[in-house]
């Protein structure tokens, strides 16, 4: 993948590209996060872009930050664009902080393979996947280095290696539980469930501890639907989700998994449509809002015009 940055901007110090955004660092105060219509699946970057994705998931963040800002300071200044957040710059904790409401996804394989303990959390017995937990788990993970995987860790874990301080996690717990209690709320009012998600933390110059990137988004926490949640679960069916888990389902059925040895298959243009339009319902579905995309031809020019306007006249 390319790593030669798009713009240049006003005071630019720095790029970074990863999978689906590109960062610039604006005189090492500031990050302008251009969220991109790249779609990755089993840490793979797939060969065609998504039209309207990047807008979609930058949108849904604006949408959690502005609404979450009482509980905890958030990083994010504006969005000058409909793919973009300029926001401060922190220095980050180097944990992700895992919630989760129900037994899903790697909480429910790691049970299913017989452990009761995730993340020094202990598990009670006789549930199963996709039961609700009584109270809600913290399941931290180490923020990986460029191209490999977060790795479990526990709460004692990080505090004994000095990797966060004790007092600035219990911080961080006590934001993560207010965060996903809004964002449940939140879910439960468009008829929806947030399962679990993410959230990362950085701190300011002045010690303030700010909640950064994005949040709430289908690519970071899971969402099950409310109507028949619970006649599924007593039937012992799947639940039905809302997130990108329909575009790695085709690629699974097409016999990629991102293997060393597997080839990407080819996405036709009604494929790359489909994917498009389901993103926009994703948006409709969370935010309650009518998807608006911005014009795609000259995007590149509207993006850099809109930044600079903001970055120059701020």
């Amino acid at each position: 993948m390319n790593q030669e940055p798009e713009y240049s901007f006003t005071g630019q110090t720095n790029f970074y590209r990863g999978k689906v955004r590109d960062v610039y660092t604006i005189n090492q105060e500031q990050l302008v996060m251009v969220a991109s219509d790249r779609i990755s699946a089993f840490d793979v970057v797939l060969p065609r872009p998504i039209p309207g994705k990047g807008q979609v998931l930058n949108q849904i963040a604006e949408h959690f930050l502005i609404a979450t800002s009482d509980i905890v300071p958030n990083w994010r200044l504006a969005s000058p664009d409909p793919q973009v957040t300029v926001g401060h710059r922190a220095a980050p904790f180097q944990v992700e902080m895992v919630i989760r409401g129900y037994l899903a996804g790697h909480a429910a394989r790691t049970y299913k393979s017989g452990l009761r303990e995730l993340c020094g959390v202990a598990l009670p017995e006789g549930m199963k996947e996709n039961d609700a937990f009584s109270v809600p788990i913290i399941t931290p993970a180490t923020k990986a280095a460029h191209g490999e995987h977060d790795e479990d860790i526990s709460r004692e874990d990080i505090i004994a290696r000095g990797i966060v301080s004790e007092s600035d996690y219990i911080e961080l717990e006590r934001h993560t539980q207010a965060l996903f209690a809004r964002g449940q709320q939140m879910a439960n009012e468009r008829g929806l469930i947030l399962v679990d998600t993410k959230y990362e933390f950085g701190k300011l110059s002045d010690g303030t501890i700010v909640l950064i990137d994005e949040i709430h988004t289908p690519d970071s926490s899971r969402y099950f639907y409310l109507d028949g949640y619970q006649n599924r679960q007593d039937k012992g069916e799947t639940q039905h989700q809302l997130s990108k888990e329909f575009v790695r389902e085709w690629l699974m059925e097409q016999g990629f998994q991102g293997k060393q040895g597997q080839v990407v298959p080819e996405m036709t243009d009604d494929f790359v449509e489909m994917v498009s339009k389901r993103y926009q319902e994703l948006f409709k579905s969370i935010t309650g809002k009518d998807f608006e995309p911005a014009p795609e031809q000259g995007a590149s020019d509207r993006i850099y015009t809109h930044v600079e306007s903001f970055l120059t006249h701020k």
